[in-house]
């Protein structure tokens, strides 16, 4: 692509550079003219100086004395000049004496001009008509990722399940013994963030193979037909490297499940995901040519692209537990300055539920912390800092705007989640501050959950419980027509978990063991009987957290009180307070 950008401003740039050596020549080659007086331009032709005479229709003439010298006269556009000038033994021309070089520029000029304009014409025709260069996908075969799997921690069942094909591509001979047919096709999927881009460019670095990587919005375009060509043409080049991995982020972007509208086989994604499947079939064998996908929502997809021959294999790549996430911070711990106090094994249990992205972002912003103070290593103290501004933001510097009140009501809002997350045993509290962020957020309760790969109906409705605290203890200490704002991203996550419970989970028997979702894909469903029914439930568990706070309310006053005098307190201190 930026060849082809080059090469368009090259041919105007030489085309201007002509023009302007042109021009300079013809100012050269033209000498400076002077006005003679017509009597004495006849005075010179009786002489014999005058060499030539240039005639035209203008109001003067040029002529050319024998001594080289250009000049000029009036132009007396009598019959009988020529004549004269003839029989004066004078070489008579009827045109301007620059009238060649001034031909050549307006020559040039014009086929400038004719060259632009079929140039944008074509130009423009192709991007309107989608074909030519907007059929063909930018991308190269990378050589070498610098990816392997020794740069991966955790995960180790997707890369097990990954390893197999570095196998069938280095030696197939061993699988055709068996007549095995290498998978075309993986899926990895799961959440944001977990590695599913390095477990792929490992796969290529291992293989020692070329590395296509592209994304699905490479190939959603609002010209028909364009999404298609790209995926032809990149198979193409697939295929002229012989053995190569293909590797399309973001699948879910050309491959969610298609429409059953009538005229849906006209929509320009179908046709770009039935490219994708004819490339993928047995029709048009791509021996060698392992595709891997990634994906965040593996339920969207269609189910033609899940199909053993396309996609045969799915793998999972979860989020790290405790023992990955010790691994992944120790990854990028490793080439770091690290002081003695840093203990790698309590920030692994802190950090529930960050992906491995996450963890590298947390790294680096205690490094960057680090090096702002000039401190000789990364201390705990860093960590700590970073995992605040990884959560909820960084401090702000400016608090003297904030009155005393906003920071009771803050210091009893955030008292109340911790006191609530400490009575239900749902979660531990690592800290707690009434110190504002970048993020909007007045101050926050930093709890870590328990490090299970399954949530129990009990362990979601303690959370919900501890979501509610916040606004019920703003209630009990400054009653119902003071609760602020502050609830509301507790009241969205709320909603969010209480909504799963009944719609995907089936955890309540007047909701029944459906899932909603499904129905609500295949026809309409009355979403006020779900509303009615987590509205219930939610008041219910209010209710139960005001019983909550109202029973242990010393509790809530002694740790507002510490906050509003340290604005940040820590898990031993909270567990002194409540003892």
């Amino acid at each position: 692509m930026n060849k082809l950008k080059k090469k368009n401003i090259i041919i105007p740039i030489i085309l201007v550079l002509f023009l302007i050596t042109i021009s300079f020549l013809s100012s050269k080659n033209t000498k400076p003219q002077t006005q003679m007086m017509y009597k004495d331009f006849i005075s010179e032709v009786q002489k014999g100086n005058v060499a030539e005479v240039y005639i035209t229709n203008k109001e003067t003439m040029q002529f050319k004395l024998k001594d080289g010298r250009i000049l000029t006269t009036e132009n007396p556009r009598t019959l009988t000049l020529k004549e004269n000038l003839l029989i004066s033994g004078v070489k008579v021309y009827e045109k301007s004496i620059n009238q060649s070089l001034e031909t050549i520029i307006l020559a040039t000029i014009v086929v400038s001009l004719i060259s632009a304009f079929i140039y944008l014409t074509t130009k423009n025709s192709k991007s309107k008509g989608g074909a030519f260069r907007l059929s063909k996908i930018e991308t190269e075969a990378v050589t070498e990722t610098g990816i392997t799997f020794e740069n991966i921690a955790g995960n180790e069942e997707a890369k097990e399940s990954i390893k197999e094909l570095v196998d069938f591509i280095k030696a197939p001979e061993k699988y055709a013994k068996f007549k095995a047919r290498m998978p075309r096709g993986v899926i990895l999927y799961g959440p944001p963030g977990t590695g599913k881009t390095l477990i792929a460019k490992a796969l290529a670095s291992e293989a020692n193979v070329p590395f296509f990587a592209v994304n699905g919005s490479d190939f959603v375009q609002i010209y028909v037909g364009v999404g298609a060509g790209r995926i032809r043409d990149l198979f193409k080049k697939a295929k002229e490297k012989g053995k190569a991995v293909i590797f399309i982020d973001e699948i879910d972007a050309i491959g969610k499940k298609r429409s059953m509208r009538a005229d849906s086989g006209s929509d320009e994604r179908d046709q770009t995901l039935n490219a994708l499947l004819s490339e993928m079939s047995g029709f048009n064998s791509s021996d060698g040519i392992v595709v891997i996908a990634a994906t965040n929502r593996l339920d969207t997809l269609d189910e033609a692209l899940l199909r053993p021959g396309r996609f045969d294999r799915h793998i999972e790549v979860n989020l790290p537990d405790v023992k990955d996430r010790e691994k992944i911070l120790n990854l990028y711990l490793k080439d770091k300055p690290l002081a003695e106090d840093v203990d790698i094994s309590k920030i692994a249990k802190t950090t529930v539920y960050f992906s491995g992205a996450k963890l590298e972002n947390l790294v680096n912003e205690a490094a960057i912390i680090a090096a702002k103070e000039n401190s000789p290593n990364i201390t705990m103290e860093h960590l700590d800092r970073a995992l605040s501004i990884v959560i909820a933001g960084a401090e702000k510097k400016n608090k003297d705007v904030i009155s005393e009140l906003d920071r009771k009501i803050t210091a009893y809002h955030e008292a109340g989640h911790a006191l609530i997350s400490k009575i239900t045993g749902n979660s531990s509290v690592r800290k707690i501050t009434i110190i504002p962020s970048t993020k909007g957020a007045g101050g926050y309760t930093l709890t870590v959950p328990k490090d299970t790969n399954y949530q129990t109906k009990k362990m979601l409705l303690d959370t919900i419980k501890i979501y509610l605290a916040g606004r019920a203890a703003e209630e009990i200490i400054f009653g119902k027509d003071n609760i602020t704002t502050g609830a509301s991203n507790d009241i969205k996550k709320v909603t969010e978990i209480i909504i799963s419970m009944i719609k995907d989970f089936g955890m309540f028997e007047n909701s029944g063991l459906l899932s909603y979702s499904v129905i609500q894909e295949n026809s309409y469903i009355d979403m006020k009987q779900i509303v009615d029914a987590a509205n219930d439930i939610v008041k219910k568990l209010y209710n139960e957290v005001l019983d909550m706070l109202n029973e242990n309310i010393e509790k809530l006053h002694r740790l507002s009180n510490e906050l509003l005098e340290k604005e940040t307190i820590y898990e031993e201190e909270i567990d002194y307070i409540l003892q």
